[in-house]
């Protein structure tokens, strides 16, 4: 750009003032944004403080009075809690809360605030473990554990989007491969696993690595929700994301309520997790019905149109009608948010009244029906309670009759909408939600609007009153199974070998090194499988018998090279590669297990593809019942059996090699 000399004389260096302007104006905004999010820290630092006191007095009490009281201000710093981190996250990603993207207004969705947890230190169960059971230097393990604690911790502060998703998929891959290495059925880490509840905000605590698992579960499901509602809905496309997200979101919980059990808190208790699942759904379902052609753009002689969304309106009030069912119902009721059940109840009072002046419009201002579509109208009606048998045409062809039904129709529409108002000014979060009164009044206006146009002075027929409407939708969502392994890395600490042996639940003993010669008939063994490689049998009286090499020992080591990992090609080749001089072996031997599993085994596991424990299955064990009860018993995996039953839960586990693999993986005697 060609700076111009200026009459004045200032030099070109100069800013013109236009653009002084735009530069203190911008320096304003971010002074502003900048003063906004100190204010939310200073927030969120006080509401910290005020739980870490409450979390303090809930466990030194004893008194069930104040256990009460503090758990009811407990969970009013975690919804004060999850609104500061929602109003930061939209901070910093550019978004003011106060404004919105789209002229079109939507109904506010019910997003699940994530659990939180305290720090863990890792490294010292583990270093002790992989010690005194792997037998090696646990200190030389120090990078992996810290890349554990580090993703641990960003796992706690996720990103709302599908970064977050994949940050928290990551460790929870992590987790179920620390629980098939170094957990079993007798033994656990000794670490005590925080987490705050997400309706609560009551802390729960226990040693059992299922309860971090089924947490940090819970965190995926909830930030599919956060997902969801932050979709701008009021385009197709924005609404089918958060169809899936919601979709996504009720897999997840049912996939927890059917593999997790004996939960320390509420939010991950039978109960909750059903509401949430049923709410998640109900949502989706409303997605639906906004992902639908609007009904503005709309011409509102398409009757058919207009009945179908009459339709898909009330299969939605009938979905959040069922939500709030389960919700008023204890003891979901007890710890689940009073504003929550009272959104759900104006939901389904608001989607009711829509469905009835959907059906308004059609008769109103829709053509009426041919004698082929007649059936297929009549369909979206259901008779009224006191009728016994249909009179007769539920949709009247007439041109009175139509406005005379459609009056009815605009009636019932106006009582329901007048009654979402009502129940949304009684709750106290609620009546700050002005968006949602507003979706609301909107479509009460509407609808008076239409009223007077159909009221006559000279109307003194008595209306009748307007049918039911017949909930019906072009799209049932389908909770989904959270997709686990788009997250799945390698194993974190695979240096110590496959899982198939270098387990806690093996025992072994490691042999070497060993110098092995060839003979006048090679080396006098035959080897099969990868990873690692098996000595599948060896010939009496050859030098790998004389060297101490024995059936069924595992080669771990080869030259000096850590081959645990090798496939049995390059073992092949190295063995080949040694010549006369030999080679330098180390194997492993896999010794036979101490103990089996106890009926007295509560410890969490990972559940096999049958629904068994891995290592009872491994030795012929059924799956024992328990005989006596706990007072606070272990979250744990569920052992029901999950044979057969789609969308069961697909944990991420290092593929076991079988002790013997194909002939074809045998070259024949080395």
């Amino acid at each position: 750009m060609i700076l111009e000399e200026r009459p004045d004389g200032a030099g070109a260096g100069e800013e013109s003032p236009r653009l002084q302007g735009c530069d203190s104006l911008m320096q304003m905004q971010c002074g502003q944004l900048q003063s906004r999010r100190a204010r939310i820290h200073q927030q969120i630092d006080k509401e910290l403080q005020m739980r870490t006191g409450a979390e303090n007095l809930y466990r030194a009490t004893s008194n069930n009075r104040v256990r009460e009281t503090v758990a009811l201000e407990l969970s009013y710093v975690n919804s004060n809690l999850q609104l500061l981190k929602e109003e930061l996250e939209e901070l910093s990603g550019g978004v003011d809360p106060g404004q919105h993207g789209s002229e079109a207004v939507t109904v506010p969705m019910i997003p699940l605030g994530l659990k939180e947890t305290k720090e863990l230190d890792w490294s010292t169960p583990l270093k002790e473990l992989i010690s005194v059971h792997f037998g090696e230097d646990g200190a030389s393990y120090e990078a992996e554990i810290r890349e554990l604690e580090a993703l641990r911790q960003a796992m706690r502060t996720p990103s709302r989007n599908e970064a977050g998703l994949e940050l928290l998929t990551a460790y929870y891959n992590q987790l179920c491969f620390l629980d098939a290495r170094f957990l079993t059925p007798a033994r656990s880490l000794g670490l005590f696993f925080h987490w705050y509840d997400s309706l609560t905000g009551v802390p729960a605590q226990q040693r059992a690595l299922a309860f971090e698992k089924g947490s940090v579960l819970f965190n995926i499901g909830a930030l599919h929700t956060q997902i969801g509602a932050r979709q701008n809905r009021s385009c197709a496309e924005g609404a089918h994301r958060a169809v899936e997200a919601f979709q996504r979101a009720a897999g997840t919980f049912s996939l927890l309520r059917e593999n997790f059990s004996h939960a320390p808190s509420p939010d991950m208790s039978p109960a909750s997790l059903c509401a949430l699942e049923q709410l998640m759904m109900a949502q989706a379902q409303e997605c639906v019905f906004e992902g639908l052609s609007p009904p503005a753009s709309m011409a509102p002689q398409d009757c058919l149109a207009q009945l179908r969304l009459a339709q898909e309106a009330a299969q939605v009030a009938a979905e959040y009608r069922l939500v709030h069912q389960t919700m008023a119902q204890p003891p979901v009721h007890d710890y689940m948010p009073v504003s929550w059940t009272a959104l759900v109840h104006v939901k389904a009072e608001y989607f009711r009244s829509l469905a009835h002046y959907h059906v308004a419009m059609a008769l109103c201002d829709g053509s009426p029906a041919t004698e082929g579509e007649l059936p297929t109208h009549e369909q979206v009606f259901l008779q009224p309670p006191t009728s016994c048998k249909p009179q007769g045409p539920v949709l009247p062809q007439e041109r009175e009759e139509r406005r005379q039904l459609g009056k009815a129709h605009l009636k019932r529409a106006i009582l329901g909408q007048e009654e979402a108002l009502r129940l949304h000014a009684l709750c106290r979060v609620l009546r700050e939600v002005d968006l949602l009164r507003a979706v609301v009044a909107q479509t009460l206006q509407r609808s008076l609007a239409k009223y007077a146009e159909l009221d006559r002075e000279d109307d003194f027929c008595e209306t009748a009153e307007a049918p039911d409407i017949q909930p019906k939708t072009h799209q049932k969502p389908e909770a989904r199974t959270p997709r686990l392994s788009q997250g799945k890395g390698p194993d974190i600490f695979h240096r110590l070998g496959p899982l198939s042996v270098f387990s806690a639940k093996n025992r072994w003993r490691l042999v070497g090194p060993i110098h092995l010669t060839r003979g006048e008939g090679g080396f006098g063994l035959t080897l099969r499988g990868d990873s690692p490689v098996l000595i599948a049998a060896v010939i009496p009286g050859s030098q790998a018998a004389a060297a101490g090499l024995k059936e069924g020992d595992y080669i771990v080591s080869v030259n000096g090279q850590p081959c645990r990992w090798w496939r049995h090609a390059e073992v092949v080749a190295e063995l080949k590669a040694a010549g006369e001089a030999g080679a330098s072996l180390q194997v492993v031997s896999v010794l036979p297990s101490s103990r089996l599993p106890t009926l007295g085994d509560r410890r969490p596991a990972l559940l096999g593809p049958r629904g068994l424990l891995s290592s009872q299955r491994e030795h012929g064990c059924k799956t024992p019942a328990s005989t006596w009860a706990s007072p606070r018993p272990l979250l744990s995996w569920s052992r029901k059996a999950q044979q057969g039953k789609p969308g069961g839960c697909s944990q991420p586990r290092a593929p076991v090699k079988p002790a013997l693999p194909s002939s074809s993986k045998c070259p024949g005697w080395l």
